[in-house]
């Protein structure tokens, strides 16, 4: 499907520049800034805050009539179709049962200051990310890369605030990526925005107190499938010889939670939940570009062979009754990866939804176990940290068990 106005498309389609590569080389020779450099006075403090308050205030007015543009852009794209329609209505009353958890969470998200809310990484609009700190950095923390999930469509940074809160307080920095989303970008630019996402952390984190040796990268749903594109792109690139920003052997792992990798394989699916194969083949700009956006399928490529070797470990997580994306999609990734030697397994979850590992069980509270696989796996070489995690108390409910099974009912995903 073209878009209606070319001048606009060059400018909502237009790539990203990527980052010096000789910031790569830097990286481990920074040292974290100090985050009080010089002592100032009430009144000048005053001023920063006001500062600080007011590009907040313009950037977020600036964000909502971004959005809000876009949203009738988009609505021309979908017309009047039940299913989405339908869909939109579930997802409003999903929110509204799931509510007491998400103000908790956006109370955190605004006012804690251990949030560094949109660091610009890149030129774009979407070109921002959060940061989720400890409350102590007393030596170099480990950091994951999340890239939230959305449909293509609907995916913001915000979306990792439950997890970025709740990896932050196991002393694990959290840095989750924004990215343009469709259909102010094509998958294209959502990968290109991630990439350099991903090089502004690997070059910039040991500012904030991380470790740039123990850099994980992690995505959900649409975002597991374009971190995943982004990562193997990467590694195609370092095989061949060609400049990068960062290196796909930088990773120490990769953390797929209830992505698809094979794109044919999904085209009819999402047409028959709503995700229209008009749409869906815009988004990932035309049939003959499926290939080159399904993971699955570049590991495959004889001219891909030497870039598996620089695959970091692929751990992905799926729940078996997922509807939104088959758990099949992540149990023939992995025997694809195996196929080709690379390290990567598969944690399915016995009757989990596509929202239930990420959103109904964190907002539960107590013992969480892909939460739990994840630290553990992280924290695997420090003992301290394992046994800081072992005294940990148990993760407070945010949500009444009523509400949460209503949501899981309801769910439009």
């Amino acid at each position: 499907m073209a878009m209606e106005n070319e001048g606009e498309n060059e400018q909502l389609l237009s790539r990203a520049s990527t980052l010096p590569s000789n910031l790569l080389t830097n990286n481990y020779k920074r040292r974290r800034k100090p985050l009080n450099k010089t002592k100032s006075t009430p009144a000048t403090a005053g001023l920063c805050r006001q500062g600080s308050f007011s590009r907040e205030i313009g950037h977020a007015a600036a964000e909502t009539y971004l959005i809000t543009r876009l949203s009738f852009k988009l609505l021309s794209y979908l017309g009047l179709g039940y299913r989405w329609i339908t869909r939109l209505l579930g997802l409003a009353l999903y929110a509204m049962l799931l509510m007491p958890g998400f103000l908790q969470v956006a109370y955190y998200y605004f006012f804690s200051p251990l949030v560094r809310r949109s660091v610009v990484y890149g030129d774009q609009p979407r070109n921002r990310l959060d940061l989720y700190l400890p409350e102590n950095i007393n030596s170099p923390k480990p950091v994951v890369a999340f890239v939230t999930g959305g449909a293509w469509i609907i995916g913001y940074k915000a979306w990792g605030s439950l997890l970025g809160k709740q990896l932050s307080e196991h002393d694990i920095i959290v840095a989750c990526i924004d990215y343009r989303n469709f259909p102010q970008g094509t998958i294209g630019d959502m990968v290109e925005d991630v990439s350099q996402g991903i090089s502004f952390v690997c070059s910039t984190i040991a500012d904030y107190g991380g470790d740039p040796n123990r850099i994980y990268l992690m995505g959900q749903s649409a975002g597991a499938h374009i971190s995943s594109c982004a990562l193997m792109k990467q590694a195609i690139k370092e095989s061949r010889g060609e400049s990068v920003s960062w290196s796909a052997s930088q990773i120490k792992a990769y953390f797929g939670l209830s992505g698809g990798y094979n794109l044919p394989n999904l085209v009819d699916h999402f047409n028959n939940r709503g995700l229209y194969r008009s749409i869906f083949l815009s988004i990932m700009e035309g049939e003959e570009s499926l290939r080159n956006f399904s993971p699955e399928m570049m590991v495959q490529d004889q001219s891909s062979k030497a870039a598996i070797r620089l695959l970091p470990h692929v751990i992905l997580f799926h729940g078996t009754s997922d509807s939104s994306i088959p758990s099949d999609s992540s149990k023939t990734f992995v025997d694809t990866l195996c196929g080709v030697g690379a390290q990567a397994e598969l944690i399915l979850y016995d009757g989990k939804t596509h929202t239930d590992l990420f959103l109904q069980d964190p907002l539960r509270g107590g013992k969480d176990d892909l939460f739990d696989h994840i630290v553990a796996y992280i924290h695997a070489n420090d003992k301290d940290a394992l046994a800081k995690d072992a005294m940990a108390p148990p993760r407070r409910r945010l949500v009444p068990e009523i509400l949460l099974k209503l949501a899981r009912r309801i769910s439009p995903f």
